[in-house]
């Protein structure tokens, strides 16, 4: 986490970088294709500004700008929503996608958390309700079910952000339920922010390969949950398909983007079928030095009961055993 640490120092965050680009002024008018291409060629200049450390303007007063050219690629997704590996394909302007959100996002809360890893805190934690999970154990199942809360202003969360700066923050955390159904009103909200501040999306990572494309240059931390280790087990307790190819491609490009916090909810029962080929994929492909956090506080909730395997608390037992495979996978940092 050795750039994250320098944007505390000082550092221009990456999405500093992406407002410092110019875009051509007519770019609204573009076809997706050719508003694609349009990207593609503001992100060479990105990725050469990023290697030489990025200018840090005094005003974000460059308007339009390469963080503009992705909003506008989000928003036409909600024609035909392609956020994540459901690939529902609703209108999300007319009605909710399979997350539950439509075409407006909602928070639950925000505030100072100081309860993540160490190594993240204090830390502007913004919760998203809908989630497009639909974990049987749910904890934060209120948050992920119900769509209620607040409507998600850009402009008034920016501000916001901005206050839990100077209140202490070290990051902005967008989480949920999930960000990922959130992706446009997330950059929105970046966007408008006037404060030089790592973001950390904290998702489950079945996302698309394109919406890790529009993430790719405004998220310097990925806080990524990496929950099952095969596709049964990810069906039977969060409704979804495909997860461990769709999830471990949104890891391999995450190690390229940015940097990237791993977390593991040990499920009871399921030591030796996920966590173990988890930890092994994670020391061979995203490397031995990743940080990451074996979770040990799985409790049944929500709809766990339904699923006797799964309707306890995780043994002293099975949490040594999680920590043994880790630590035999080669894993070195862990929280």
């Amino acid at each position: 986490m050795k750039r994250y640490n320098k944007v505390l120092r000082g550092l221009p965050a990456r999405h500093v970088i992406l407002k410092s680009i110019a875009a051509e002024v007519s770019y609204k008018s573009r076809d997706d294709d050719a508003l694609w291409k349009h990207h593609d060629f503001l992100m060479v200049r990105y990725r050469k500004l990023l290697k030489e450390g990025g200018p840090l303007p005094k005003k974000h007063e460059l308007s339009p700008s390469l963080l503009d050219v992705k909003i506008e690629i989000a928003s036409r997704f909600l024609n035909s929503c392609r956020f994540c590996e459901r690939r529902c394909g609703v209108d999300r302007n007319e009605k909710a996608g399979a997350c539950g959100v439509d075409a407006t996002s909602h928070i639950s809360s925000e505030f100072l958390h100081t309860g993540e890893e160490p190594d993240l805190i204090p830390s502007h934690t913004i919760f998203f309700e809908g989630c497009n999970f639909n974990c049987v154990y749910c904890q934060n199942w209120t948050i992920a079910r119900n769509i209620r809360g607040p409507v998600a202003d850009p402009e008034r969360i920016a501000k916001l952000i901005e206050l839990r700066h100077r209140q202490g923050s070290t990051n902005v955390n967008f989480v949920g339920g999930d960000p990922t159904p959130h992706l446009y009103t997330i950059l929105k909200i970046v966007n408008a922010t006037q404060v030089n501040i790592p973001v950390v999306w904290n998702s489950n990572m079945y996302m698309t390969p394109e919406a890790m494309k529009i993430l790719d240059g405004v998220v310097d931390l990925y806080l990524a949950d990496f929950r099952y280790g095969n596709d049964e087990h990810a069906k039977r307790y969060s409704g979804i398909d495909f997860y461990w190819a769709a999830t471990t491609q949104s890891f391999l490009e995450a190690k390229k983007q940015a940097e990237l916090l791993v977390r593991q909810l040990v499920l009871p029962g399921h030591v030796d079928c996920c966590t173990k080929p988890i930890v092994e994929w994670c020391a061979a492909n995203l490397g031995p030095d990743v940080r990451f956090n074996l979770m040990f506080q799985y409790r049944p909730e929500y709809q766990a009961s339904r699923f006797p395997e799964i309707n306890r608390s995780l043994t002293s037992a099975e949490a040594l055993r999680a920590m043994s495979y880790a630590k035999k996978a080669g894993l070195k940092n862990l929280v």
